[in-house]
C-alpha cells in the first residue's frame, strides 16, 4: 500500500532528528526512516553552543538536559608553541555555554524527541531505492531488517540526512567531490579519572597539537573522558605495521606528546582503542526540487573544531524552515532552495577556512585570529580578534548571521578562501600540493544560484513560527 506524507526524513541523527522534530511539530506528516535501532554507538562527542537554539527549538532541551551530561564552557588548545584560552563566557557571552555528551544517549533522545513532536519513527528500517518523476524525488521504496516486504512511501520533500551513507546525496546523485589534504583516520579510546589542562574553562576540550597530528581530550560525565588522535591516513599506513596492535599505536602516540601524558598519566584506560577514517567531502549541491541534504549527508569536514554536530543540526534547521516557508507560501521553491544552499555552504566554508590554515598556514596565533576575524562580518567584529574567532568556533556567528542579513559575507568570504588557497599553492612544491581547494566548493554551486550569491532579502525567522522572512519587506512598511 502506497503511503504519502509530507517529508520524508532519511536517517535518524542529530540531523534528521532535529529536522524531524521541527516539521512535525509544525504540523507536517513527517516520516523518519532510520537503518539501525537506538541506542547505538557514535564518535562526536563535543557539542557547540549553537546546538542548545535548535534543540530549544525542537523542543529536545529539557530531555537532553535531564542527562546531566558536562556542561562545557569552552576549550583550551595547545598549537604548535601557542597557548589559546577561549572561555567562551568572557570571550563570547557570559550564557554561551553547551554539552559534552555520550552520543548513543544524546541521539536517542532526539530521535525520541521527534517521536514526541509527532513524527512517525521507524528504526531498522532501510531505503532501498528512490524514484524519480520529471528529476524530482517523488518516492522511496524501504524495508524492515530481517523482513522481505518492499514499503512506499510517497512525499512532496525529502531530507537526506543519511550521514556518510549519502542514500539520496551520493548513492543516487554522485554529489560529493573529497578534499584529499584532508584524509584523516581517528583513533581513540576512553580513560577513567584522568584530568584536564591547566587553564582549561570549565568542562572545556582540550586539544593538543602534535608532529604526527593533533589530540583531542574531552571530559564526559562521571569521570570519563575520550582522548583521540587524529592523523593523515597515509601517515597511519606507512607506520602502522611496526606496532603489534592498534594499542600499542596508540599508547605509543600518546607517551609521545607530552600535554595528553600529562593529564592521562594517573588514569586509568576504561575501553579499547577505537579507529575510524574520516574521508572530507562537500557535494556540488546541498538541495534540489524537492529534496535538502544536512549533515554529513552533505559534507563532512574534520573533527577539529568540532563542527558535526553543530553542522547537523543547524541544516536541519534551515531546511526545515525551507520547507515550511515553501508549504506556507511564504517564499517559492527557488527561494527557499537557494536560501538552505547560500547559507548552510557558508557556515561550512568559513569552518573549512579556519581548519585549512590550521593545517596548512598556521603561523602563530595573532595571525591566525586576524585571518579568523576576516571571516566575520565588520559590523559583528570584536576589537579582539580572539573573540571574533571563538564566536565562529561556538557556532553563534553561523546562527546570529542567519537570523539577521543572510546576504553579507558571502562574496567576502569567498574571497577569503580562494585568498587561503593561493598562499598554500604558492608555499607547497606543485607535485606535493593535495587537492584542497577550498573554492571548489563554490564552483558547481554558482552555476546554480548565478554570480550573485546572495540570498536578496532572506533571513530565518523563529518566532512566531519557524521559516523565512523578507527583510526588505519589512523595511518598506
Amino acid at each position: 500500500m502506497l503511503h504519502k506524507v509530507d517529508v520524508l526524513v532519511v536517517g535518524g541523527g542529530p540531523g534528521g532528528s532535529t529536522a524531524a522534530a521541527l516539521l512535525a511539530k509544525a504540523g507536517l506528516k513527517v516520516l523518519l526512516l532510520e537503518k539501525e535501532h537506538f541506542p547505538r554507538y557514535h564518535i562526536g562527542e563535543s557539542l557547540l553552543a549553537s546546538c542548545l537554539p535548535t534543540l530549544r527549538l525542537s523542543g529536545a532541551f529539557d530531555a537532553v538536559a535531564e542527562q546531566k551530561f558536562m556542561v562545557k564552557h569552552g576549550a583550551l588548545i595547545h598549537w604548535n608553541e601557542d597557548v589559546w584560552v577561549l572561555d567562551w563566557e568572557k570571550l563570547v557571552d557570559p550564557n554561551a555555554w553547551s554539552w559534552q555528551v555520550d552520543r548513543a544517549t544524546y541521539d536517542e533522545v532526539l530521535l525520541r524527541n521527534a517521536t514526541k513532536q509527532g513524527a512517525e519513527v521507524i528504526e531498522g528500517a532501510t531505503v532501498k531505492r528512490i524514484e524519480f518523476v520529471d528529476g524530482r524525488p517523488a518516492s522511496a521504496e524501504w524495508s524492515r531488517r530481517g523482513e522481505n516486504t518492499v514499503n512506499t512511501v510517497a512525499f512532496d520533500h525529502i531530507i537526506d540526512a543519511s550521514g556518510r551513507a549519502g542514500v539520496l546525496s551520493q548513492q543516487h546523485l554522485g554529489l560529493r567531490q573529497k578534499h584529499e589534504i584532508f584524509q584523516n583516520i581517528a583513533i581513540w579510546s576512553y580513560w577513567d579519572d584522568a584530568i584536564l589542562l591547566p587553564d582549561t574553562p570549565q568542562g572545556g576540550i582540550n586539544v593538543v597539537s602534535c608532529p604526527d597530528g593533533w589530540w583531542w581530550h574531552i571530559p564526559l560525565k562521571d569521570g570519563r573522558y575520550s582522548t583521540g588522535l587524529v592523523t593523515h591516513k597515509d601517515k597511519y599506513a606507512a607506520e602502522i605495521g611496526g606496532y603489534a596492535s592498534l594499542d600499542a599505536y596508540y599508547l605509543a602516540k600518546l607517551n609521545a606528546t607530552p600535554g595528553i601524558v600529562t593529564v592521562t598519566k594517573d588514569a586509568k584506560r576504561a575501553a579499547g582503542t577505537k579507529v575510524d577514517q574520516d574521508y572530507s567531502y562537500v557535494s556540488d549541491r546541498f538541495c534540489g526540487p524537492g529534496y535538502f541534504l544536512v549533515g554529513d549527508a552533505a559534507c563532512f569536514l574534520d573533527p577539529l573544531l568540532s563542527t558535526g554536530v553543530h553542522l547537523a543540526q543547524y541544516s536541519a534547521m534551515l531546511a526545515s524552515a525551507s520547507i515550511m516557508s515553501i508549504k506556507r507560501g511564504e517564499v517559492t521553491e527557488a527561494e527557499g532552495l537557494k536560501f538552505h544552499e547560500v547559507v548552510y555552504r557558508r557556515a561550512y566554508t568559513r569552518m573549512l577556512v579556519l581548519v585549512s590554515r590550521l593545517y596548512e598556514q598556521y603561523r602563530g596565533k595573532d595571525d591566525y585570529f586576524w585571518n579568523a576575524q576576516k571571516l566575520v562580518h565588520e559590523k559583528s567584529r570584536h576589537e579582539a580578534p580572539i573573540r571574533s574567532f571563538t564566536a565562529i568556533t561556538t557556532g553563534l556567528t553561523d546562527m546570529a548571521e542567519a537570523l539577521t542579513e543572510t546576504r553579507i559575507l558571502n562574496h567576502q568570504l569567498i574571497e577569503e578562501a580562494e585568498a587561503a588557497q593561493n598562499a598554500k599553492a604558492a608555499s607547497v612544491p606543485t607535485e606535493n600540493l593535495h587537492s584542497l581547494d577550498v573554492t571548489a566548493t563554490w564552483g558547481p554551486w554558482r552555476s546554480l544560484v548565478g554570480a550573485d550569491t546572495s540570498t536578496d532579502d532572506l533571513a530565518l525567522v523563529i518566532e512566531p513560527n519557524l521559516g523565512i522572512g523578507r527583510l526588505r519587506a519589512a523595511t518598506a512598511a
